[in-house]
């Protein structure tokens, strides 16, 4: 047989596969089209009956509901140095302060956890998880551990969580979403957001082919499930589950929520609360702060104005065509292998259809690349032909076959629908120079998905059963974020390297301050172990700030007007003047940097705090904020001072013995183990919405009884003397000071 005849039946074979691939073709293409027309037709419909008559919801109505306290679960293997970067990024752009980062570490990577202990020093509402087994374990695995330690941590700080959500530690969280997710939270039992990856340069296809395929998914093809057949797919990131839910998951594997034999555990668990009956919702919710007209000159030529704003995840995605074949393999496992072997099929159609969608990928992966692989060799046979001298001249393999050429027809209309589908929903977001790339970026994509394929059949041969592939994890960046990451030195070792105590002191002070209802700064201070200026001193120290002394009676009204009542006692602070813009608070404490970036946020401009000396702070907070709740102590002793009771140096003896020893209701209770920190920090939020004094909210709460809060008061009484005792133990009698009282209110 000569060359010829051999090339001319490898035409005829070609022209066969041809066939098949282009029937393949036309049946992913008419279920591709099938969702475009969903999508666009229920798109049309609620823009013409419900948006006409009903306004968009305002993003303001996210602030409505109190904050509800949220769990972020951050599984970390090998994550040196991007946890503290995801705290400070969460600290200093999310408009939400009631939240806890969990984040699990194994106890084979020292470098994770130790970095991990410098973030919780810095951010108190970030917690360190250490996972049971060495790792690399699979995430389900890692998350399971961190979701245990949540629990233990509510059972100890006396309050539950309303939501626990998904992220990764290179996640760049938008800073209304745990708005979204408060809102949402009673409702729904699966919130899931929208995942839009950060764009790296042109030229880098791999990348920047998960944009395109992310942008279209959720822009179009996960609104379109939700709406037709309930259910909602988790990302693994931006995903958000009810406390419902996770109680449900947690009695489903008896006392284990997430599979620990999945790769894809966020895929699973939306089947498995779909089949509880629970609620799953997909949420594209734009913010849109500025004007039309003011937005329309920052937007990108493309950018929609309400999909360029949603919140959503974004991140970096693998770069190379190594860590991106390894990553969609883990998911071509996961979803399509894993989740046949777990699933099956369901007796709901509708959504059979949506896992049909799910796992056709592993045949069209392979499709397309055949494609690709035959539309090349056409193409450098029609090279040949046209160009090549003397040529030999075949014929066609789409010659006289009418029903082939419909059949190719009908696919490259498909094929040119698909290529604008993607075009206008990366443009939405990205613009319309990320759209247009989108073109060329597909045939890399396939590339890529063909490879992943590949690689997952070869891992589940290699192991005989899908569920036995391990976790595979991959890599990605994180943004950079300024600042240096500075952790906080434990209060006892700064005072004792500053000569104030010894540690004989410390360790007589540390076994018993906390049976004395104080904290150890002010157990010491209460008991002239040290003085309030080497406290505060140590303090300002610890928080790296400054010490400033703090004369409540010489601050102004209009300086104090500058910080509401309520705002002023949830963050004990004391306003002391202005700095141009920025506003300079005192504190008794340090104030975390989430605290203080809420701070900025609510009173709409920059805000540096100092600390001040123990008791400055609380006697200012009595005297401005409080004033109807005891008589003011200076009044009483100015009066004392100008009837010749007591010298005025007597006087200024006395207000610098009195000042130090006053303490807030709230450490006591928490120095008795009424309170925890962070149960504190839930209920002073909501306490904010509040016209009850803080013991009568938190009575009426439930947080503490009528007993206890008697029992604070006494001890409160016993720790903090009084202006009137004071005056006594100077000479003063009772007789004058019952004449000193009405003297003080005049």
């Amino acid at each position: 047989m000569s060359l010829l005849d051999i090339f001319s039946t490898y035409l005829y074979g070609l022209k066969l596969l041809a066939i098949a691939v282009a029937v393949m073709m036309l049946v992913s293409g008419i279920d591709d089209l099938f969702i475009d027309v969903v999508y666009w037709g229920r798109r049309i419909w609620r823009l013409l009956t419900i948006y006409r008559n009903h306004p968009y919801l305002d993003y303001t109505a996210l602030y409505e509901p109190d904050e509800k306290p949220l769990a972020i679960m951050v599984p970390a293997w090998q994550e040196t140095g991007v946890i503290g970067k995801m705290a400070e990024l969460a600290a200093t752009t999310l408009d939400y302060e009631n939240y806890h980062i969990f984040v699990g570490t194994y106890p084979n990577d020292p470098d994770t956890q130790r970095d991990v202990d410098e973030v919780c020093a810095r951010f108190p509402n970030v917690h360190k998880v250490v996972c049971a087994r060495p790792g690399p374990t699979s995430k389900a695995d890692c998350l399971n551990n961190v979701l245990d330690a949540i629990l233990q941590f509510e059972r100890r700080a006396n309050f539950e969580f309303a939501g626990f959500i998904l992220h990764d530690a290179e996640d760049v969280i938008s800073d209304m979403e745990l708005r979204l997710f408060n809102f949402l939270v009673a409702r729904k039992d699966l919130i899931q957001i929208p995942v839009y990856p950060f764009e790296r340069p042109w030229t880098n296809f791999t990348s920047l082919s998960y944009l395109d395929e992310f942008a279209e998914l959720h822009g179009k093809d996960v609104p379109v499930r939700e709406a037709v057949a309930g259910q909602v797919p988790s990302a693994g990131v931006g995903t958000c589950f009810s406390r419902r839910a996770v109680l449900a998951l947690l009695a489903d594997g008896d006392g284990i929520a997430f599979d620990v034999q999945s790769l894809t555990e966020d895929y699973d668990i939306g089947f498995r609360l779909k089949a509880k009956g629970m609620t799953e919702v997909f949420v594209r919710f734009p913010v849109i702060r500025d004007t039309p007209t003011h937005s329309l000159g920052k937007r990108l030529l493309g950018q929609s104005r309400r999909s360029s704003t949603v919140i959503c995840v974004r991140e970096y995605f693998p770069d190379t065509l190594h860590t991106a074949v390894r990553q969609k393999s883990r998911w071509i496992i996961g979803i399509v292998y894993q989740g046949f072997k777990t699933h099956g099929w369901t007796g709901n159609w509708t959504l059979n259809y949506f896992l049909w969608r799910d796992r056709k990928g592993a045949i069209s992966n392979f499709v397309s690349f055949i494609a690709s692989l035959i539309l090349i060799q056409l193409s450098a046979l029609w090279l040949y032909q046209h160009y090549w001298p003397n040529a030999y001249r075949f014929l066609s393999i789409f010659e006289g076959d009418h029903g082939l050429v419909l059949l190719l027809w009908v696919n490259f209309f498909l094929m040119a629908n698909r290529m604008l589908q993607r075009i206008i929903f990366v443009s939405g977001y990205y613009g319309i120079g990320q759209g247009l790339m989108a073109i060329p970026r597909l045939f890399w994509g396939n590339i890529i998905n063909f490879l992943a394929n590949w690689r997952a059949l070869s891992q589940i041969i290699a192991q005989g059963d899908p569920r036995r592939v391990a976790w595979d994890k991959t890599t990605h960046d994180f943004p950079s974020v300024g600042g240096e990451n500075r952790a906080r030195r434990p209060l006892g070792s700064i005072l004792i390297e500053q000569g104030a105590i010894t540690e004989a002191q410390l360790a007589s002070a540390l076994a018993q301050h906390r049976s004395q209802g104080l904290r150890l700064g002010s157990w010491l201070v209460q008991t002239g172990v040290v003085s309030a200026q080497a406290l505060a001193e140590a303090v300002a120290t610890q928080s790296h700030v400054s010490t400033e002394a703090v004369d409540a009676y010489s601050l102004s009204p209009q300086l104090i007007g500058r910080v509401p009542a309520a705002m002023a006692m949830h963050y004990a602070i004391l306003p002391l003047r202005e700095e141009g813009k920025t506003l300079v608070v005192a504190s008794e404490s340090d104030i975390d940097p989430v605290s203080l970036a809420a701070l900025e946020r609510k009173l709409e401009r920059p805000v540096r705090y100092v600390i001040a000396r123990r008791g400055e702070v609380t006697v200012g907070l009595r005297r401005w904020y409080l004033p109807k709740l005891q008589a003011d102590p200076r009044e009483l002793l100015d009066a004392a001072i100008d009837q010749g009771l007591i010298t005025p140096a007597q006087g200024q003896a006395i207000w610098q013995e009195y000042v130090p020893q006053q303490v807030l209701f709230a450490e006591i209770l928490m120095s008795l183990g009424h309170l925890d920190t962070a149960a504190l920090k839930a209920l002073l939020l909501r306490h904010e919405r509040s016209s009850q004094s803080l013991r009568e909210f938190l009575v009426d709460e439930g947080v503490i009884s009528q007993h206890t809060l008697q029992e604070a008061l006494q001890l409160q009484d016993q720790l903090q003397p009084s202006m009137p005792q004071l005056l006594q133990r100077a000479g003063v009698t009772m007789e004058q000071l019952d004449h000193l009282r009405p003297a003080a209110a005049v």
